[in-house]
């Protein structure tokens, strides 16, 4: 791919803002659109082209990137009305990075298609960490040509940029990712109550525990912060029970069990009830703490 070519990016969300730094820090001309204006003020003040429109934007563009919440917004800003299909020329390419329904991408495709607009399915798994440090892993569907053209821009966000098929076969693999997300957060939630129940001192079990069999990702980055009682966002629980949504209404159409990530997109929805669904994914011990009666402490030095 030739770096000249011009990048835009839509959403600039938790996740969106740290990729869209990331693609002009690695030289690539930007242009930035967001449902809230004032979103764009930051990159904008960095060197970035504020657009008007999603349309706007991709006329402007030749690689159009989308980061945004759900499937509806992805198809509003794609085909709805002063959305991407009405300004991008023909050979442009557009990228979903967002985590939406492998079938509604693959019906957005061609809708885009008919346009002579190529697309490739890319969400992306690793945080808001990692879409700050440009770590992110990279799970893409579409044509190969495709993949290709973009990895310049694919390797300005993340390290594990993987090619895993046709269209949709991203979004796919993403639900497969959200599957074992979650299910390491019940398993994280589940120890660290335990621990503390058995009158463990937690800091020390974490660290006991991290480095060996039962290490992963979610434990040494979501366990400290839980033991901090530090709900900040990397994700959600609303993304998350959305990303679950997806999964089970998939599991459905495919026909295969999930009982676990059933039962965890249930005990999240105890959160949401209680008006937590803005805070981290890691905070779905609060609900095994409220079952228990028991809540997450660090003991005192020496305690």
């Amino acid at each position: 791919m030739d770096q000249r070519e011009r990048v835009g990016f839509i959403g600039l969300g938790i996740m969106g803002r740290g990729m869209a730094r990331n693609i002009l820090k690695a030289g690539f001309p930007l242009r930035v659109w967001n449902r809230t204006a004032s979103r764009m003020d930051e990159l904008a003040a960095e060197g970035a082209g504020p657009a008007s429109s999603p349309g706007d934007l991709a006329f402007h563009s030749d690689i159009i990137i989308t980061c945004v919440s759900d499937t509806p917004d992805v198809e509003q800003v794609l085909l709805g009305e002063g959305g991407v299909i009405h300004g991008a020329r023909p050979g442009s390419l557009v990228i979903d990075m967002s985590t939406i329904s492998p079938r509604a991408t693959q019906r957005i495709a061609a809708h885009l298609a008919e346009r002579h607009i190529h697309m490739l399915d890319a969400p992306v798994s690793g945080g808001s960490e990692g879409a700050a440090r440009g770590t992110l892993s990279i799970m893409v569907g579409g044509d190969v040509t495709q993949f290709e053209r973009a990895l310049p821009v694919f390797q300005a966000m993340g390290t594990t940029i993987t090619h895993l098929g046709p269209i949709g076969a991203g979004q796919t693999t993403k639900l497969v990712n959200q599957i074992l997300v979650v299910g390491h957060a019940l398993a994280m939630s589940e120890a660290l109550l335990f621990a503390q129940a058995g009158g463990v001192d937690l800091r020390k079990a974490l660290e006991a525990v991290s480095g060996g069999a039962a290490g992963s990702w979610m434990l040494s980055n979501r366990g400290p912060q839980i033991l901090a009682r530090d709900w900040r966002p990397g994700f959600t629980i609303d993304l998350q029970q959305k990303d679950l949504r997806l999964v089970l209404q998939e599991a459905d159409r495919l026909g295969v069990p999930l009982p676990g990530t059933a039962l965890i997109h249930q005990l999240y929805r105890t959160l949401q009830a209680r008006g937590l669904g803005h805070e981290g994914n890691h905070a779905l011990i609060k609900a095994l703490e409220n079952l228990a009666g028991i809540e997450i402490g660090v003991w005192d030095e020496g305690g």
